[in-house]
């Protein structure tokens, strides 16, 4: 509860302070505990595989096609390894190591990105709509992400590669939170 407290006194304080003056140097942004399923690196790895298969296809067939240009075969074949190793190998495990979020009565926080990274506190008096998202990868693994729309031109926050049974909670919660709350989100 202190942390939460602590998150939405930096974040108020951080609307106030004019360009130029740094923050009070007291007031520090937690990081969301909560981390998406376990099964989402292997979900992020997966979706990356299929266009990295594509293009192995192509190669063989360009390969077969023209074995003439056999440098040019062996660079294209080399860059597509580095491309799988570091999206299919590394950057799930990164994005996962990355990727945080939480629900409290005052705002949904979320932690995004790898090579980017994210931070987006959304109040919950602002919140619109609770969705939820399930692509056909993500019903193979038994996992849904949830979009929460808010009254915001930074956009939804999303809460990705939850379980279903977690995702379904979080949007019973937020349903909860948004009607106990006594303001208008638009």
């Amino acid at each position: 509860m202190a942390e939460t407290l602590l998150k939405m006194r930096h974040a108020r304080t951080m609307d106030r302070v004019p360009p130029g003056v740094p923050p009070d140097p007291g007031l520090v942004l937690a990081d969301p505990p909560n981390r998406p399923s376990t099964k989402a690196p292997l979900l992020w790895a997966t979706s990356a595989a299929l266009p990295w298969a594509v293009v192995v296809v192509a190669q063989i067939g360009w390969w077969t096609a023209d074995p003439s240009l056999e440098w040019a075969h062996i660079l294209a074949a080399v860059a597509t390894a580095l491309g799988i190793v570091l999206f299919v190998g590394i950057v799930p495990v990164w994005r996962y190591r990355v990727h945080r979020w939480d629900i409290d009565a005052r705002a949904v926080y979320t932690r995004t990105g790898w090579l980017v990274q994210e931070r987006r506190i959304a109040p919950i008096s602002r919140v619109q709509t609770v969705d939820t998202q399930r692509g056909p990868l993500d019903r193979l693994f038994g996992l849904a992400s949830v979009t929460v729309t808010t009254a915001s031109s930074a956009g939804a926050v999303r809460i990705v590669a939850l379980d279903d049974e977690v995702a379904e909670r979080i949007v019973a919660q937020l349903t909860d939170i948004a009607a106990l709350g006594e303001q208008d989100a638009t």
